[in-house]
């Protein structure tokens, strides 16, 4: 509270904040309007803002599911490492947010042991939610021993946090501390929010992007209260419920129409936009699965969201993860980005002096116009079977799942992308409570 009041709030004897409009308006407008989240390797570097589009991982699931077995096994920290290693080799998967929650660690071990686990096994930025204040100091040393310095890490952010609200319209005291922590660290914070529709904003559509907004905003003002031009991410988990029982829904097209209308808000704030997409509800790898994770990630991708977390990996209303749908989420994150590329129109893709020459009933495949944007002007699928149903019952008549399981188990016999020796011996050797 200290710190909305310093910014010019007036607090009641309830503990809710008021602001005017101005104000509010002038704290907001201090977040910067692009932020760069940075890889161990920096070919992974991503500049958040405007209208660029990524997607990565993103969930805490309890579960792993085996399409082999159709069953669940509870996620551990070797999971972690694992689904790790396979989106460091999957292209179309932008950023490692950390999608699973070791259920064999105490919560005073989880935060060091999951950030550890992503910075050792993949190059791409991680980003995670934290849960004791004591884990995100540790962290942020991890962090900056790997990048060098704190000062290099400031720099090149390897690493961000993610610190929600509850909605409607409350920052709980232990996560508003850790908000000011964050914010006091100089690293980038998101601060997304997830009302439910009917459940905890009204349900409507619209009076939902209300009470989202609201929220999220609220983390974002509180940011920059504590650290002027702090980097903050405006975000979105909205959703609607089954209000037959009032479960969460993760793959409804309505959660597709709330978080694209939060990339609309988003750019009309002029902050970079942290949203949801690419779930679904299903229990395992069939055509609910794929349509709805597809529907809802192009959605949001078509309306410019920054980052769609929880685009690869997630079912079954987010409580599960699976190795097979992340090689099939690359796949569909693919054909989005592809969308999202759209149709270049000028004079060599009108090709009008091509339509000519070649004229009535003429073809066009031997023409150089052809072989030089065959690649480029169409997305080439590593997953999607196009051969004859002959081809592809000689090739064994796989299913997708199965299929993608063969990339699992490629990737798995590759190599890791370890952290350097010296970095995680002095990692190991000087932060307590990390399991190698």
């Amino acid at each position: 509270m200290a710190a909305f009041k310093a910014a010019g709030a007036s607090v009641d004897k309830e503990n809710r904040v008021r602001m005017s409009p101005g104000k509010v308006t002038d704290l907001i407008g201090k977040a910067p309007s692009e932020i760069r989240l940075c890889g161990r390797n920096g070919k992974h570097d991503i500049l958040l803002g405007g209208k660029r589009v990524y997607a990565g991982t993103g969930g805490t699931a309890l579960n792993v599911y085996e399409p082999e077995t159709g069953q669940n096994h509870p996620a551990t920290l070797e999971d972690l490492k694992k689904i790790a290693r396979l989106v460091d080799k999957l292209d179309n998967i932008h950023l490692f947010l950390l999608p699973t929650y070791p259920n064999e660690l105490s919560i005073e071990q989880v935060d060091v042991n999951r950030f550890f686990a992503g910075l050792d096994n993949t190059t791409k930025h991680i980003m995670g939610g934290v849960y004791t204040s004591e884990g995100l100091q540790q962290v942020i040393r991890m962090a900056e021993t790997v990048a060098g310095s704190a000062e290099a890490l400031r720099e090149r952010p390897i690493i961000s946090v993610i610190t929600c609200s509850i909605s409607p319209f409350v920052i709980d005291g232990e996560y508003g501390d850790m908000v000011v922590a964050a914010a006091r660290s100089g690293l980038p914070l998101v601060c997304p929010s997830e009302p439910l529709c009917g459940a905890t904003s009204p349900v409507t559509l619209a009076g939902n992007l209300v009470v989202q907004t609201v929220d999220s905003l609220m983390g974002v003002m509180l940011v920059q209260a504590v650290n002027p031009g702090m980097p903050v991410i405006f975000g979105s988990v909205a959703t609607n419920t089954d209000l037959r029982d009032y479960k969460y829904i993760a793959g409804s097209v309505e959660m597709g129409l709330l978080n694209a209308a939060g990339a609309q808000m988003s750019q009309f704030y002029k902050l970079p936009y942290y949203a949801t997409g690419g779930m679904t509800d299903s229990k395992t790898l069939d055509a609910q699965s794929g349509y709805e994770s597809a529907i809802t990630s192009l959605m949001c991708a078509l309306a410019g969201s920054n980052f769609i977390h929880d685009a690869a990996g997630l079912m079954e209303f987010a409580m599960t993860v699976c190795y097979e749908k992340y090689v099939i989420d690359n796949e569909i994150i693919g054909m989005v980005m592809r969308a999202v590329e759209g149709i270049r129109v000028d004079d060599e893709t009108l090709a009008y002096d091509l339509i000519k020459e070649i004229g009535p009933g003429g073809n066009f495949v031997t023409a150089r116009h052809t072989r030089r944007f065959m690649r480029r002007e169409h997305y080439q699928p590593a997953l999607s079977d196009r051969n004859s149903r002959e081809k592809w019952e000689a090739g064994g008549g796989k299913t997708t799942w199965e299929q993608a399981a063969g990339t699992v188990k490629a990737i798995m016999e590759t190599t890791a992308a370890k952290l350097p020796d010296t970095v995680r011996g002095r990692i190991l050797a000087e932060i307590k409570g990390i399991i190698d």
